[in-house]
C-alpha cells in the first residue's frame, strides 16, 4: 500500500485567492476497508524558547530552563474526499486492489483562523463518518488555542530562517481513516510554499521620507613656502662642537617666528537619502533611493562620494508565552568603493543640490531571502536602511606637485608629496521601512476591502450579531446563479466587514499587546466566493523565486516544549514523521 499527493501545476509559491488543487492517489495491493478519506490543508505558526532561570513571570511547577512551545494553528481546513458528502450508505466501503484517485481542492483564505475563538471553539473532537464509536479521525481541538493571545492578521509568509526557535508552515494532510481498533489509519504529509498578497498601496504623492546630516570637513592649514634660507639653516649638518666654541656666549642667529596664517576654511555639505513616502519596499525590485548632496559653506573646494554600501536589517521579534527575543538579520544589497563621485564643486552657489547617479544601487535588487513585513500571533518582522557614504575633500589621485626648492642633499625640482585629503563617514538611517511581496491584489478585492475600513461611529449604527461560516470546504454556501456586478457586490461586503469588526473588538486587550491595526475582510467575506486567483505581479511577469523556507518538507527544528501549546496542543504537530514521495504509510505515527 502507498499513498500521496500529486499537485495540480503547482507554482513556485502558493498566495492568497489560489485554489490549491490536487489528487489523492492510494494504491492497494489487496482488498482493504475504507472508513473515510479526509485531506487537511493547515498552516502552523511555531515559536520555541528557553525561560530564564530569573524570570519572575515563569510558574514555579515547571521548574527552571524550561523550552516551552507556543503553536498557532492560522489555517485549518479539512475537506472529505471519500465517500461523497451526498452518499447515504453505512461504512465501511471496501476498495479493490489497484490506484485509486480522490481529487481535492481548497481555497486559500485571507486571514488567519486562529483569532476567531467562534471558529476555533467548534473544531475538536473525533469525527466518525462510518457511525462506529471510536472509528473515526481526530481533527485539532480548537478550544486549546482560545488560551494563546491572537491577532487577526493576513496569512504570515513560509518561515525557516531561525531554527529551533520560530517557524511558519503550511502543508496538506491526507488521513485514510480504517475502521478497526487494531488497525493503525493511513497518513500522508506534504509541504508547500507561501507568499501573502500585499496590503492595498497608497496614492502616489510627492511626499518623501528622508534621513540627512550635515558635515564639515577639519581645518587645513595654508601651503606657505619657508625662505630658503631658512630651508639651508634646516638641512645643513651640524658642525661638532669643541672647547673653544663651549666658552664663547654668542650664538648663531635664529629666524623671527613667523606669524600663523589662518587655515583653509573647510567645506559643509550635507547629505539627505529620500525615499517615497510612506517608505515601501519590494521584493525582487531595486530600492527606490534618492540620494541628493546641498552645498551649505562658500567655499573654493571639492567634495567626492568615495564610498557607499546599502544594508537591509531585518527584526524579527518572537514571542512564547510571557517570553520575547528579537533577532537581527542583515542583508548588504551594495557594496562600493573606490568611487570619484563628484558631489560638491567650488563654483556652486550656497544652497544647491547635486543628486547623486541612481546607477550606484539601481542595479541591485532585494535578494529572494527577503520576505514581507508581517505581523502574525507569536511573529513579527520589521525592516530598518541603513546607509553608509564615504566622502573626501582632496581628489582621489592627485599627483604630488613640483617643489623649486634646492639644497646640498636635494635637486633643484625635488617633488612635494600632495597633502593627505580628508575623509569622513557617514551613517544613514530609515527607522522603519515596510517591504511588500509584490503580488497586487485584484481591484475589486482592494475596493472590498476598504469599504469595510469604515470608522467605528457607522459600524455602531449598524448593530449585527457576530456570524461565522462554517470551516470546511464541503459546506459551502450556495453560489448565485447570475454574476452580480461591483456595484451590487459591493453592500454584502460592506455589511460583512461590519460583523467582522464587531467581533474582533469583542477579543479581550492585553497590556502588552502592540496596538495593530484592523485587519481587512477574508476573502470569503470581501468578496462573496465570486473571486478566485492566480495572481501575479503587476508587470505581467511569472511569480519570483523565493526562499523563505529552505526545505518545505524537511522534519521541524523546534523542540517539543512543555506547557500550553506544547506537545499535547491536540494538533498535529509539524514535527511528526514526513513522508516524500510515495512511502510506506504503514509507517507513519498513529494519533
Amino acid at each position: 500500500m502507498s499513498i500521496r499527493i500529486v499537485l495540480e501545476n503547482p507554482p513556485e509559491f502558493y498566495t492568497n485567492l489560489d485554489i490549491v488543487r490536487g489528487v489523492v492517489i492510494l494504491n492497494l495491493s489487496r482488498p482493504e476497508n475504507v472508513g473515510a478519506i479526509v485531506v487537511k490543508l493547515e498552516g502552523e505558526s511555531r515559536t520555541s524558547l528557553i525561560a530564564p532561570y530569573d524570570n519572575p513571570s515563569h510558574n514555579r511547577d515547571r521548574g527552571h530552563g524550561d523550552t516551552l512551545l507556543e503553536n498557532h494553528k492560522i489555517l485549518y481546513k479539512v475537506g472529505q474526499v471519500f465517500p461523497d458528502e451526498s452518499s447515504r450508505a453505512p461504512g465501511p466501503y471496501l476498495l479493490n486492489p489497484g490506484q485509486h484517485r480522490f481529487p481535492f481542492q481548497f481555497k486559500l483564505p485571507f486571514n488567519n483562523i486562529c483569532g476567531n475563538p467562534d471558529a476555533m471553539a467548534r473544531i475538536g473532537g473525533i469525527l466518525s463518518p462510518s457511525g462506529s464509536l471510536g472509528l473515526g479521525f481526530r481533527v485539532m481541538d480548537g478550544s486549546r488555542q482560545l488560551l494563546y493571545r491572537h491577532v487577526t492578521k493576513t496569512l504570515p509568509p513560509s518561515f525557516t530562517g531561525f531554527p529551533g526557535q520560530a517557524e511558519i508552515r503550511y502543508y496538506l494532510k491526507v488521513t485514510v481513516q480504517r475502521p478497526s481498533l487494531f488497525r493503525e489509519n493511513w497518513r500522508y504529509q506534504m509541504g508547500f510554499k507561501f507568499l501573502p498578497i500585499e496590503p492595498p498601496r497608497p496614492a502616489k504623492t510627492n511626499q518623501e521620507a528622508y534621513a540627512r546630516r550635515p558635515f564639515a570637513f577639519h581645518p587645513r592649514p595654508q601651503p606657505s613656502a619657508v625662505p630658503q634660507q631658512q630651508q639651508r639653516q634646516q638641512r645643513q649638518p651640524k658642525k661638532r662642537s669643541g672647547f673653544l666654541d663651549m666658552l664663547s656666549p654668542s650664538q648663531p642667529p635664529t629666524m623671527p617666528p613667523r606669524p600663523e596664517e589662518p587655515p583653509i576654511p573647510p567645506p559643509s555639505v550635507e547629505i539627505s537619502a529620500r525615499l517615497p513616502h510612506p517608505a515601501i519596499l519590494t521584493c525582487h525590485k531595486p530600492i527606490p533611493l534618492r540620494l541628493i548632496a546641498k552645498k551649505l559653506a562658500p567655499v573654493q573646494a571639492e567634495v567626492y562620494l568615495i564610498a557607499l554600501q546599502v544594508d537591509l536589517i531585518g527584526k524579527t521579534v518572537v514571542r512564547c508565552h510571557n517570553l520575547v527575543n528579537t533577532e537581527v538579520t542583515r542583508w548588504v544589497i551594495t557594496s562600493r568603493t573606490g568611487l570619484n563621485v563628484l558631489v560638491s564643486r567650488p563654483d556652486d552657489a550656497v544652497g544647491t543640490d547635486f543628486v547623486v547617479p541612481d546607477s550606484l544601487w539601481s542595479g541591485f535588487a532585494l535578494p529572494n531571502t527577503v520576505m514581507p513585513s508581517f505581523v502574525t500571533c507569536n511573529l513579527r518582522r520589521d525592516y530598518e536602511l541603513e546607509l553608509k557614504l564615504g566622502l573626501a575633500w582632496q581628489l582621489p589621485g592627485t599627483s604630488p606637485q613640483p617643489s623649486n626648492s634646492s639644497s646640498f642633499f636635494s635637486s633643484r625640482n625635488r617633488v612635494q608629496p600632495a597633502p593627505l585629503r580628508q575623509e569622513l563617514h557617514l551613517p544613514l538611517h530609515f527607522s522603519s521601512v515596510q517591504v511588500f511581496s509584490g503580488l497586487t491584489p485584484p481591484a475589486a478585492l482592494v475596493e472590498a476591502t476598504l469599504q469595510g475600513r469604515r470608522p467605528a461611529s457607522d459600524a455602531n449604527q449598524r448593530p449585527s450579531a457576530p456570524t461565522s461560516t462554517p470551516q470546511r470546504p464541503p459546506d459551502l454556501p450556495p453560489r448565485p446563479s447570475p454574476q452580480p456586478s461591483a456595484a451590487t457586490a459591493a453592500p454584502p461586503a460592506a455589511a460583512t466587514a461590519t460583523t467582522t469588526t464587531a467581533t474582533t473588538s469583542s477579543r479581550p486587550s492585553f497590556p502588552d499587546e502592540p496596538p495593530y491595526d484592523d485587519a481587512p475582510p477574508t476573502y470569503e467575506e470581501a468578496m462573496a466566493e465570486m473571486m478566485t486567483g492566480p495572481v501575479f505581479p503587476p508587470t505581467g511577469e511569472g511569480r519570483p523565486a523565493y526562499s523563505g523556507v529552505t526545505d518545505e518538507n524537511g522534519p521541524s527544528s523546534l523542540p517539543e516544549g512543555r506547557g500550553v501549546g506544547g506537545a499535547g496542543a491536540g494538533s498535529s504537530s509539524s514535527s511528526s514523521s514526513r513522508q516524500n514521495g510515495a512511502a510506506n504509510a504503514s509507517g507513519s505515527r498513529k494519533r
